[in-house]
Order: C-alpha cells, then sequence, then structure tokens
C-alpha cells in the first residue's frame, strides 16, 4: 500500500498544474461549505440563544389543552398546585435540569390614570426565572432586574406608547377564573427591552403579586420552564421529563398534562430548520463539485497513460495494483484539496471572528458573529471529499486496469 501511494503521488507531481487547479477547485467547495457551516452554527446560536435563553426556557411543561388555547391565556387549563409540587420533585431529581421556574400567564389592562391598553403579564420568581433565561435580566435597558412586590417590569414598546418610565405609577387590572374583576397599583420597576415574537410585548410581575391579583386561594401555576444542563442532550431530557409528566393523571385516567420543547412553541424555530436545509444543500453541491473535477481528471489521466499502463500490464503488473494507484492518486486529489480548504477556511473564520461583524435580530441591533470551526463540522466535510474522491475516481481506475495491454501498446 504504501508503495501504491508513493507511485500515485510522483504521478500527480508529473502533472502539477492539473494537480494544482484540481487542488484549489475541491478547495474552494470544501471553503465554502465550511466557513458557510461556521457561520450558520452562530447565527443559529443566537437565534436559539434569544428565544430559549431571554423568554421560553428550553421546555415548558403545562396543563392539557394550554398550548391549543394559549392565545387566550386560559386560567382554567392551569397546574394545580398538588401537581406542580410532584412535576418540582421529578425536576429537582433529574441530573440534567440546570433550573426551572414556575410562572403564572394572565392578560390584563395596564393603565396610567390617562390611557388603558392591554397587556400580558407573567407572574415568576425572579430567582428562578433568572436562572431558567438568563437573558432576561440583560434584556433591563432601565431600572433594576431585583423588583420586588407592588412593581412591575413593563415591556419597551408598552411603556414608549403610553410614555411611562422608572417610578411612574400604573394599575393593572384583571380577570380572574370566575370572571370576577380585580385591580392593583404597580410602581415601574424597569424597562425591558423587546425581543423578537410575541413574547417582546410581555410585562413582569412577582408570582404572589399574580396569585394575589387573580384572587387565588391556592396559587396555580400556567406553565413551567426548564433549563437543561447541556443543550446538546436536550432531546434526552426532554425524554425523561415526557415520562414524569405524561404520567400525571386527572380524574378520568387521562394525562393532565403536556410537554413542549422550545422549537414547536416558536415559529423562529423554522429559521434555525431552514439553516439545516441549506447546510445539506452546500454539502450536495461539494460533493457535485469533487465528483465532476475527479472523475474528469481521472479520466483525461487514463486517455493520456494508455500506454504506460499497458506497459504495466505486460511486465506483469495485476490489474488490481492498477486499480489502486488510479484510486489511490484520487484519493490524494481529495485529501489535497480538503486540507488546503481547511487551512484557508481557518484563516477566513479567523478573520471574521477579528472583525466582529453585527447586525439585527428582529428589533434588537448589536448582535456579533462568532463563527468556530467545530470539529464535528470539519471531520463529515474531510470525510466527504475523501469518500467522493475514491468513487468519483473508481471508474476510471475500472477502466485502466481492464484495459487489453496489446491494444494500450499499440494507441499513439
Amino acid at each position: 500500500m504504501k508503495t501504491i501511494i508513493a507511485i500515485a503521488w510522483r504521478n500527480l507531481m508529473r502533472y502539477r498544474r492539473r494537480t494544482i487547479l484540481v487542488s484549489v477547485l475541491i478547495a474552494i467547495g470544501v471553503i465554502a461549505v465550511e466557513v458557510f457551516l461556521s457561520t450558520s452554527h452562530s447565527y443559529k446560536q443566537i437565534i436559539i440563544s434569544q428565544i430559549t435563553d431571554a423568554v421560553l426556557g428550553h421546555i415548558q411543561i403545562h396543563g392539557k389543552g394550554y398550548v391549543a388555547s394559549i392565545d387566550n391565556i386560559p386560567l382554567h387549563l392551569n397546574i394545580k398546585p398538588e401537581m406542580a409540587g410532584r412535576i418540582a420533585q421529578a425536576l429537582d431529581a433529574d441530573p440534567g435540569v440546570e433550573a426551572w421556574s414556575q410562572r403564572i400567564r394572565f392578560g390584563g389592562m395596564l393603565s396610567n390614570f390617562t390611557e388603558t391598553t392591554n397587556i400580558r403579564l407573567y407572574g415568576i420568581d425572579p430567582r428562578r426565572e433568572y436562572a431558567t433565561v438568563p437573558l432576561l435580566p440583560k434584556r433591563i435597558i432601565k431600572g433594576t432586574a431585583e423588583f420586588k412586590n407592588g412593581e412591575i417590569l413593563l415591556p419597551a414598546l408598552l411603556a414608549k406608547g403610553m410614555k411611562l418610565n422608572v417610578g411612574d405609577p400604573v394599575v393593572i387590572v384583571g380577570t380572574n377564573r370566575d370572571g370576577s374583576v380585580n385591580g392593583m397599583q404597580f410602581t415601574v420597576a424597569g424597562i425591558i427591552e423587546t425581543v423578537p415574537g410575541p413574547g417582546g410585548r410581555d410585562g413582569y410581575v412577582l408570582f404572589s403579586d399574580a396569585a394575589e391579583l387573580l384572587r387565588m386561594e391556592q396559587p396555580e401555576v400556567s406553565e413551567i420552564a426548564v433549563r437543561g444542563r447541556d443543550f446538546g442532550a436536550l432531546d434526552r431530557l426532554f425524554g425523561r421529563l415526557s415520562g414524569e409528566v405524561l404520567a400525571q393523571k386527572n380524574n378520568q385516567g387521562m394525562p393532565a398534562l403536556e410537554i413542549h420543547a422550545w422549537d414547536t412553541l416558536s415559529p423562529f424555530a423554522n429559521i434555525a430548520k431552514m439553516i439545516d436545509l441549506l447546510s445539506l444543500f452546500i454539502r450536495i453541491v461539494l460533493v457535485a463539485i469533487v465528483l465532476v473535477s475527479i472523475m474528469d481528471v481521472m479520466m483525461m489521466s487514463v486517455y493520456e497513460r494508455t500506454r504506460e499502463i499497458g506497459t504495466l500490464a505486460a511486465i506483469g503488473t495485476p490489474p488490481g495494483r492498477i486499480l489502486g494507484m488510479f484510486i489511490a492518486e484520487g484519493g490524494l486529489l481529495g485529501l489535497l484539496g480538503s486540507a488546503l480548504g481547511t487551512a484557508l477556511s481557518w484563516v477566513i473564520i479567523a478573520a471574521i471572528t477579528i472583525a466582529k461583524p453585527t447586525f439585527s435580530f428582529g428589533m434588537r441591533d448589536g448582535f456579533v458573529l462568532q463563527p468556530v470551526m467545530d470539529p464535528a463540522d470539519v471531520v463529515p466535510v474531510v470525510l466527504i471529499v475523501l469518500l467522493v474522491s475514491i468513487v468519483g475516481s473508481l471508474q476510471p481506475s475500472l477502466k485502466a486496469s481492464r484495459l487489453d495491454p496489446i491494444k494500450a501498446l499499440k494507441t499513439v
């Protein structure tokens, strides 16, 4: 094998210009794939973090049928305290859970004493909520994240529209489960930066204030948000928690709860899926580039070296050895191209990292693209190039190994 590779390398060096051109062409394909994968992965992570780390969490648990009616924020589908307690124990016992937070969601009317508008609110425990969605406190552009009883965090859109600032008094009027109306006065403790999607218009009050406003004798829970320790292992965590959640039954013996991963709750998950689809498409383009390049150069090599192949066959070189020589040439071309492409990709990605390009997502500016070459992306690309190079050289190699020595020697 070592001898075959040495002969293949010598043959490639005999046609250096062709070898360089084909290697550069393969390298261009590799660069396109690896740079795209690195930058798109960085962009996708920004999108996902803005959705999961600022609003949703990684996983959410609700009462059965809640998500289907979520636009109406149905209070009658809240999770009862006893059941919420059992889920909390299961979450505390799971090593894959980093943090969790119970929320009360409800709709109400926000008044600044001169005008009134609709608002959606979360009742939260700030300590637990900030551990579950760590970007939430970073969204506060005015005021403090450490709000207390009688205080509210307002979304920037509503604060701007109603000309409210930190320290201003407001009144929240809410309708509880049985339809009665109650109102409470709050003080604006902070203004929250808007994020893409419907969650950008949500305000926050303390869990106890939400329960009091809705006149809950025993606080019920609208949803439980969960943050996993390892985002890459989220599917396994979701599977384990699904067993615990779906085991909770109602009085009819039917599942009382439902569980959803972040990508089923946000329309922005479709952007991440589109990026994955584009990644697959560009890999297919790379396969086409390598396959055409290798087949073309190997066919030309067989055509130009027909008499040489005939001579090798005439002196007793086995067909398998001739086959191996040409396959080795194709593999070495793929290896050269992928090595050159990977090296140049690293340089380009390093330059992008130094340049720190910024862009906006939704209504927020200042996101910095920070691509990183992940070995989990690079290794498959190199293996694909090598595999396609060998496959592409297979047909010309078979043709070379099957040449009749007498006819080959007569070729001009």
